[in-house]
């Protein structure tokens, strides 16, 4: 891949309120639980710097203020989702529009992964592309289902729902200004709708417009932390496997 034309903006969704959480961690956004002392918001920022994002923006919500703290003397700008507790993540994407002019990298606050999950997207030759994984067990997956061109068909959190699963969602995307341009469109049209759904139901909600590649790493090391057990299993059995393969073992 040309590095003069790699994608340069990273997104970060971060204006949920933990509530799962607040019993182990209190009054912080997800982004700024610590796995070995690193918060995962520094942890993917790091990342996205080392593979030539030059700018970041961070939709926030839940104690904003945190974001706007990481964010000093970084190329990070925060647009809070001032209706955060009412909204989902696709309204928090949405309500950045007005500073969304180019392709980009979509990533959740939330997760821990490889970092070639970041280097997986940016060198690919699709525009637009959904991350997938194979099985990870961890209780609060969303499956993903395709049609027969490996193009997003369906996806949920109940796999009977799903015909056939073709992976999970990681929760990193590459989406093109001309598939955002269609999402805003759909969510002007579609007003009620767009503040209750997830990003990820608003891709399949344009599917018909706009044809979304799937892209698969079986074996990529990875989890959402959502929940106790979520973080648990991050710091017991993820982050270890991670930090093993990036020293070389």
């Amino acid at each position: 891949m040309d590095r003069n034309h790699q994608i340069e903006l990273a997104v970060i969704l971060a204006g949920g309120m933990g509530t799962r959480m607040l019993n182990k961690f209190g009054d912080i956004p997800k982004g700024f639980i610590k796995i070995d002392d690193i918060e995962l918001i520094d942890y993917s920022y790091n990342i996205l710097i080392k593979y030539g994002i030059r700018k970041i923006l961070i939709g926030t919500g839940y104690n904003s203020f945190l974001y706007e703290e990481f964010s000093i003397d970084k190329n990070i700008t925060c647009i809070k989702n001032s209706n955060f507790d009412k909204t989902s993540s696709f309204y928090t994407l949405y309500n950045m529009k007005n500073y969304i002019m180019e392709d980009f990298l979509l990533l959740e606050s939330d997760i821990l992964y490889e970092e070639k999950a970041v280097a997986h997207l940016l060198s690919s030759q699709n525009k637009d592309a959904v991350l997938v994984s194979g099985k990870t067990y961890s209780d609060d997956e969303v499956f993903v289902q395709v049609d027969g061109s490996n193009y997003l068909d369906y996806l949920s959190k109940d796999e009977n729902q799903l015909v056939d699963i073709y992976g999970e969602l990681v929760g990193i995307s590459k989406i093109s200004y001309q598939t955002f341009t269609v999402l805003c469109d759909w969510a002007e049209k579609n007003v009620d709708d767009a503040n209750k759904i997830d990003y990820e139901v608003a891709l399949v909600k344009i599917r018909d417009q706009r044809k979304i590649p799937i892209e698969k790493i079986e074996n990529l090391i990875w989890c959402e932390i959502d929940d106790e057990n979520h973080f648990n299993k991050a710091v017991n059995e993820i982050y270890p496997q991670i930090k093993s393969k990036r020293n070389g073992y």
